[in-house]
């Protein structure tokens, strides 16, 4: 049916081909109009007079009269027909208007023969598109609430109005926390399906003339307008939070979300949107790192620490282009024999301006940026080739420790990047110790369990590092196959000291050694340290008793000429 219609063009294809026609339509129709009904009169005209001759100026009378007639008809003819296809033009520059400024046309719809049909359904259809369009434009596909565009518009209109009324507005940014896994485990379907719920839930606390807006993937705002205690903002956020109370569910399965929320407020926080958005977000970068389900509202000193991340990001990405970026070494020692047994591999960052930086600055920068993936990939790379060196060296063999982040076993492909940077460096599985915290644990565990069984197989060691600072039940270490747990510093260093300490202590080494688990000591620092642990049968030590982090070169030489006393402790 469509090939039959379209074959009824034959006409205006060839027409088309001709090019002082090409560009006029109007010109195609008067062209056939013209021929039309001069052919056949000319035709006639000249058959008339061939038959019938006639003295010259008789005939000529006669042609001049035709043509004059034929002339005046014709041109009331295309006139008319000019002013008949006017639908036609009206409605082509009504669709090269809308396309080129977005103008929505008015086309009469009271005709009903087909061109009038034509531009009814035309001017219908730019209005219909033109909606939505602007509902594309404004709102937030996936769950229906204004887009960023939208609420910035919003959020002006309504500050307008608090100048005048000298009247406050809230703005609160909440940050959804948990997604990446959500997406991962059960795919894009249940993200979206969980997001939308988000939405709904969010909703219910809400008055109705509040602003909820979807903003970013795991990113919404909340705008209400004459709130002006913190107790009653405080409550509001407390009740957004309190909506993540209760799991989502994706199938049978129960997700937990959790949420932060950052708040600013106008006129104290910002004069305009942007001002209020940036600074509540900066809120919200804070309240992250007070953990899950926080509040923080945004201060003067909040902005300086925001633009100071910001500052150190940028940096850190340089930094990593450029070299500066370096590792220190920490050793390990055997209780019993006093032998090194294996180095820390520690990350630090030689700032050209600032000087060293403590990675408890960077790294959480890192880990939310993305940044650890070539970060940790670089630190495994190179600790690896140290090792190498101190092989070749003749050194005594010892294990490298490296640090992998949550971010690193979730998102990349951990066992793979080990098996390469081994075949690289001529490693062999069991000389790479892979050291974990307890942040796993939080996180995606069936494929914590899937990655780290991935690493037992092919023969690298697995330590849960900072243990009993965290999340760590009996339940994880039986299903995670940790093959040692390293005793955080904190219990170390008081253990000497708080007898509570030292009974902890020894309630983990028992139940470590039950679960078949060889056990590191953190953080000593004394030699009654020493003694102790190894009274309660710790295993392996580590701290600045035996020593602090050190460059390669001098790890190097710790390894050629151990401290005394270690020597003294091999003999005891």
């Amino acid at each position: 049916m469509q090939s039959a219609k379209l074959s009824s063009l034959w006409l205006y294809r060839t027409l088309a081909k001709v090019p002082a026609l090409r560009r006029s339509y109007q010109f195609k129709i008067m062209l056939v109009a013209f021929l039309g009904t001069h052919v056949p009169l000319l035709t006639l005209l000249a058959f008339f007079i061939l038959s019938n001759p006639l003295p010259l100026a008789q005939a000529t009378g006669i042609l001049l009269i035709a043509l004059l007639a034929t002339l005046v008809g014709t041109v009331l003819t295309l006139l008319a027909l000019h002013f008949l296809l006017a639908p036609v033009s009206v409605t082509s520059t009504a669709l090269q208007d809308y396309l080129k400024s977005n103008t929505v046309p008015y086309l009469p719809t009271g005709f009903r023969d087909a061109v009038g049909i034509l531009m009814a359904n035309t001017g219908i259809t730019l209005r219909k598109l033109d909606r939505l369009i602007r509902q594309m434009a404004n709102y937030d596909e996936l769950t229906g609430l204004p887009n960023a565009t939208n609420l910035r518009t919003q959020l002006q209109q309504l500050l307008a109005v608090a100048r005048l009324r000298q009247r406050c507005v809230v703005v609160l940014a909440l940050g959804l926390e948990g997604i990446p896994d959500i997406s991962t485990t059960w795919g894009s379907e249940a993200r979206d399906r969980l997001i939308r719920e988000v939405a709904q839930r969010l909703s219910l606390p809400l008055q109705e003339t509040d602003l909820l807006a979807h903003t970013a993937p795991d990113l919404f705002n909340v705008v209400r307008a004459d709130l002006y205690s913190d107790e009653g903002i405080a409550l509001l956020a407390q009740a957004l939070i309190a909506c993540f109370d209760q799991p989502f569910l994706i199938g049978s399965h129960p997700a937990y979300v959790g949420v932060n929320v950052g708040i600013s407020l106008f006129p104290n926080d910002g004069q305009t949107p942007e001002q209020l958005l940036q600074n509540a977000e900066a809120a919200l970068q804070h309240a992250r790192q007070e953990g899950r389900n926080q509040k923080r509202f945004f201060s003067p000193e909040l902005r300086q620490l925001s633009q100071e991340r910001l500052s150190l990001e940028g940096d850190l990405r340089q930094a990593i282009e450029q070299g500066q970026l370096l590792l220190h070494y920490q050793p390990r020692i055997d209780l019993e024999t006093g032998r090194i047994l294996a180095a820390e591999a520690l990350i630090r960052w030689q700032h050209p301006q600032l000087g060293m930086v403590s990675p408890a600055r960077f790294i959480p920068i890192a880990e939310e940026t993305g940044l650890i993936l070539p970060i940790g990939e670089w630190v495994l790379r190179t600790a690896c080739e140290q090792c190498r060196v101190w092989k070749q060296a003749g050194l005594p063999p010892i294990r490298i420790a490296v640090n992998v982040s949550a971010v690193q076993l979730e998102q990349q492909s951990l066992t793979d990047l080990l098996a390469q940077v081994l075949q690289d460096t001529g490693l062999t599985p069991e000389q790479v110790e892979i050291e974990l915290t307890e942040s796993i644990l939080m996180g995606d565990m069936q494929r914590a369990v899937q990655v780290l069984q991935q690493l037992r197989q092919r023969g690298s060691t697995i330590a849960l590092d900072d243990f009993g600072t965290g999340y760590s039940s009996l339940s994880y270490l039986s299903r995670l196959p940790f093959d040692t747990l390293k005793i955080d510093q904190s219990f170390t260093r008081a253990l000497t000291t708080q007898a509570e300490v030292a009974v902890i202590v020894k309630a983990i080494v028992a139940m470590a050694k039950s679960l078949g688990l060889r056990i590191t000591a953190e953080g000593v620092e004394t030699v009654e340290h020493l003694h102790f642990l190894s009274q309660l049968g710790c295993h392996e030590a580590q701290g600045y008793f035996i020593s602090r982090p050190v460059s390669a070169a001098s790890m190097t030489h710790f390894l050629e000429n151990p401290p005394l006393a270690l020597k003294n402790l091999q003999t005891t």
